[in-house]
């Protein structure tokens, strides 16, 4: 049967679908996507998947996509992040026979990207990309799909489009946002760009970004004219938003955790993950449950957490507290399903900068403070690491400077006679058949003692 291309394939594949679950990394598993496909959304992704770590782990490969095989998710798209051609295409062919498309993950804007040098920062290199995409097109048997992030002028972004959809790209989803526009700094979405990249290309095409409501999705379907749109943030603090409906939290925390228990198993930490959104403006009201919900260890722990905020939000319902959300800005009360918006840093500058300068300069200022490792602004996790070890120094300027290994990059040994790590130290030792002393590896010592045994040995008759 010949491989289905463009719009055929997501006629008759996909279905035609327009509500979509994104890739979300540890947050769009088996549960979630279920959750989700019963309240609307009509093709999901998996969470990001590492190429890499998928073709050498088979336990990698069994917890995140092929026990959580199931019917009812269909259809479904695998993400990968890659930044080598032919990994990704390893990747892509033990996970094909799981999925109906395989996704490439060009829009991960993270510092982990940023380390592994995949996601958002490859959109520079199209010869690299041209390529993952062409071979991945030839070698498999279902299509090949890209999520990317916008360029900052409208006609590099359509140029960038059209090079991967030249390459063999059949689907194409893109968020308007910038690779800088993330945190704090992650802005509006520009379905301007998305508008472009749509009326050039002849694949379809998702749109992501500004999508909050099921009107937001009407609108951006409308301005766009994209086939699909395809929501994160929104979907989680409300799974229900492709039905247009914003029920009760706690009708669809309790319907997660019944999914989670009927399709086991799932990770703790999603679980835990998915509640502190779904809860998010209760547990700002109800600190105590907050600090409750991030130290119970069993999913039975975490579904009383949730019980308990039930009965705290129905008593507040019979005492007739609705007055009290509106004078904390929310569109409705706490205890229903809304869109979290992220409060825009406050402006220090008022001197004629533009905005954009005045946040930057926002951020950097804090980022020094927490490098002068300020009592106030180190983070939960570092004020821990202070109160194991009062001498933890966090500034990167008083750290010590380690001489690297001058194989792997690690740091070398003080005293190593080769100027190696211990690892590297000791393959040279083995290779070379010769002695480490500040390591203890005393490979041409024990071989002149092997030696000298021999020696002594052969005058005997056994």
């Amino acid at each position: 049967m010949a491989k289905l291309q463009g719009f055929e394939f997501w006629r008759k594949t996909l279905k035609e679908a327009r509500y979509v679950v994104a890739p979300m990394v540890d947050q769009s598993e088996l549960a979630w996507r279920l959750l989700s496909r019963r309240h609307g959304a009509q093709l999901c992704y998996t969470p990001m998947l590492h190429a890499q770590v998928f073709v050498r782990d088979a336990n990698y490969r069994r917890e995140n996509l092929y026990n959580e095989v199931c019917e009812e998710d269909s259809p479904l798209i695998a993400q990968f992040c890659a930044n080598d051609p032919e990994v990704f295409l390893q990747a892509a062919l033990l996970a094909q026979d799981y999925c109906d498309a395989i996704d490439l993950n060009l829009g991960c804007p993270q510092m982990i990207a940023k380390r592994g040098h995949y996601g958002v920062f490859l959109q520079d290199e199209w010869d690299l990309l041209e390529k993952m995409v062409s071979l991945a097109n030839e070698k498999l048997k279902v299509p090949i799909t890209c999520k990317i992030r916008v360029f900052k002028e409208v006609e590099k972004t359509v140029r960038y489009a059209q090079m991967l959809e030249n390459a063999g790209c059949q689907l194409l989803t893109v968020h308007g946002r910038t690779k800088d526009q993330k945190g704090a700094m992650t802005g509006i979405a520009s379905w301007e760009h998305i508008k472009a990249v749509r009326q050039a290309v002849n694949i379809p095409v998702f749109a992501n970004g500004n999508i909050q409501h099921l009107s937001d999705v009407e609108r951006c379907i409308q301005e766009t004219g994209v086939q699909g749109v395809m929501s994160a943030e929104g979907n989680l603090h409300n799974p229900a938003l492709f039905e247009g409906r914003s029920p009760p939290v706690w009708e669809m925390a309790e319907e997660y955790l019944e999914v989670v228990k009927r399709y086991p198993p799932c990770t703790l930490s999603y679980v835990r993950a998915h509640l502190f959104k779904l809860w998010h403006h209760t547990l700002q009201i109800h600190q105590d449950l907050r600090e409750e919900l991030a130290k119970v260890k069993t999913l039975e722990g975490l579904a009383d957490v949730s019980k308990q905020l039930r009965l705290r939000c129905q008593e507040e319902i019979a005492k007739g507290k609705d007055s009290e959300d509106k004078e904390s800005g929310l569109p409705f009360p706490h205890w229903i399903c809304q869109p979290y918006v992220r409060p825009v840093p406050k402006e220090t500058v008022t001197n004629g900068n533009s905005q954009a300068s005045v946040l930057k300069k926002t951020v950097c200022q804090k980022r020094a403070l927490e490098d002068c490792e300020s009592a106030d602004t180190l983070s939960k996790n570092k004020q821990k690491k202070r109160s194991r070890n009062p001498k933890k120094n966090f500034c990167p300027e008083q750290k010590p400077k380690y001489i690297k290994c001058e194989q792997c990059g690690n740091p070398k040994g003080n005293k190593c006679v080769f100027s190696l790590c211990r690892g590297c130290c000791k393959k040279k030792a083995y290779k070379e058949v010769a002695d480490c002393p500040s390591k203890c590896v005393r490979t041409h010592t024990h071989s002149l003692m092997r030696c000298c045994v021999l020696i002594l040995c052969s005058g005997y008759d056994f």
